[in-house]
């Protein structure tokens, strides 16, 4: 996901999810539970791995899906406190008795898992991982349907995503505006969501998961984690690598990369990406640039620089200035399916018209017909300022000194006060590489031009971790699985359904 200052990193989806709770309509009573594995379970776990799961169908006109919520540990260090919730949903196997259940996640963190599986099984797994795996989507805690963060309501958070400054960018007027927002952000979140904060860290949330493996009777973990989803699996086999199934993280995060210099690489893999679409978008008619990509680039700078100093007025009253237009283009380029529809943005940008961009920024935050289906842009600061260690001022102009030179756009309208700065809970989450000794052979696949998870990362992780190997996809976009690519994909089938480990790195053209 895109953010300010140091918090830039990739969630999956670019495109409008549409969400949906677990409704009780489908004929076809749920498979039985099965027997959990309590193995290695503590006196104080035994609790929550020894739970038995109560599937309840939940698919429309007789889909194979069944919904289920599962107690874990609110503070894993002090498990018999208390106890929240995590929200799952289950798409039973197409064909025969299946391998097992393969646990899914599609990014953020803030992506809903359950409502994903649910709507968008397909972009998931392939047909063959679909036949042969219950699939099990799940709401990481502080997210979606489990027990969540919660900070503003929609007005509220419309106006703490959309609102423009009233001071001059830059400034310490500017400044002291939008930290005044993010203070307010900050308690809010802190007010409405029940004491959950603290504990709401990508550690805490691997935990979750191997209890979610537990009391889905597997003795090991088979996973496939997309985006932010790579730094979950790689939590989890730092903790549990003796508990490693199969895995495949898929657009990896590089555990290694301090966090002021995340938003670095990630800026520098969307300039790539807009580099490539204008290049594209100049060879169409429907373009609203002509003449060279340094021309085409001027003019993008010009569009903004417009919208910055005469902001765009929707039908909703919203106005859409040089910041909501980036959001609209970089949500675009995590695909280049998206391109096209960025270039009317564009085009309609020109000629006044700000609906368009503001459908891209929309779907962003998961935001529809003015009411948002998700709370992936309150989920995903709550993790990330758990998650990483805040950086001093010095690490911050190192950071925006790279990103002038990498992605001059970006540094000059993504730039700014650090939510974090505000949190009420100091971070937990440290920066250090990743090895997982003695974890079965796990998948890292990186796609040569992803824009929001550098290749470089996946490069990165397949060496940290000591049993990995890497899968390289050479083209657009992000993440490299279930993108068309027969090389890749048979690759994952084969060592997911038939747990094939590759003989070495696989490059797929």
């Amino acid at each position: 996901m895109i953010g300010a200052r140091r918090a830039w990193i990739a969630a999956l989806a670019a495109a409008v999810l549409v969400l949906s709770g677990c409704s009780m309509f489908a004929p076809a009573p749920p498979a039985p539970s099965a027997t959990p594995d309590i193995s290695g379970a503590s006196a104080d776990l035994l609790p929550f791995y020894g739970q038995q799961i109560d599937w309840q169908s939940c698919g429309a006109d007789g889909a194979d899906f069944d919904c289920a919520r599962v107690q874990v540990p609110r503070d894993w260090e002090n498990p018999g406190v208390a106890s929240i919730e995590i929200a799952i949903i289950r798409h039973r196997a197409g064909i025969g008795a299946p391998i097992g259940s393969l646990l899914v996640n599609p990014g953020g963190p803030g992506v809903s898992g359950v409502d994903f599986v649910r709507t968008s099984l397909a972009s998931l797994v392939d047909a063959q991982l679909e036949d042969a795996y219950d699939v099990v989507g799940f709401d990481p805690r502080g997210v979606g349907s489990s027990t969540a963060v919660n900070c503003y309501d929609g007005a509220d958070l419309d106006a703490y995503l959309f609102d423009i400054p009233q001071a001059e960018r830059g400034s310490d007027a500017w400044e002291a505006e939008l930290e005044a927002h993010n203070a307010a952000f900050a308690q809010a979140c802190e007010a409405n969501s029940n004491g959950i904060l603290p504990y709401v860290s990508t550690e805490n949330a691997a935990r979750d998961l191997d209890v979610l493996r537990a009391v889905l009777g597997e003795s090991s973990l088979d996973y496939l984690g997309y985006s932010w989803g790579t730094a979950l699996g790689t939590d989890y086999a730092e903790l549990f690598p003796d508990r490693v199934g199969r895995l495949v993280l898929d657009g990896a995060l590089d555990p290694s990369v301090p966090g002021y210099l995340v938003g670095v690489g990630q800026m520098e893999g969307f300039q790539r990406s807009l580099d490539a679409f204008l290049a594209d978008c100049l060879q169409g008619q429907d373009c609203p640039f002509r003449g060279t990509v340094a021309d085409a680039q001027a003019d993008l700078d010009a569009l903004l620089a417009a919208v910055d100093a005469r902001p765009l007025t929707a039908a909703d009253g919203r106005r859409l200035g040089a910041d909501t237009l980036m959001t609209a283009i970089l949500t675009a380029l995590y695909s280049p399916g998206n391109w096209p529809f960025l270039a009317q943005a564009l085009t309609a940008a020109q000629d006044g018209d700000p609906a368009p961009a503001f459908t891209l920024a929309d779907s962003y935050s998961d935001r529809q017909g003015g009411e948002y289906l998700g709370n992936s842009e309150e989920a995903f600061p709550a993790y990330n300022c758990m998650d990483y260690p805040l950086s001093t001022d010095e690490q911050n102009d190192e950071a925006a000194a790279d990103l002038a030179q990498v992605a001059p756009l970006a540094a000059e309208y993504l730039l700014g006060p650090d939510v974090c700065e505000d949190w009420p809970y100091p971070p937990t989450g440290t920066r250090e590489p990743a090895s997982a000794p003695d974890a079965a052979p796990i998948l890292v696949i990186g796609t040569t031009s992803d824009p929001a998870t550098p290749y470089e990362w996946a490069v990165s992780l397949a060496d940290q971790l000591e049993t990995a190997t890497l899968i390289t996809r050479v083209g657009e976009g992000h993440t490299g699985y279930n993108k068309g690519n027969t090389c890749v994909d048979d690759a994952v089938d084969a060592y997911l359904i038939d747990g094939t480990v590759p003989s070495g790195d696989v490059r797929c053209e």
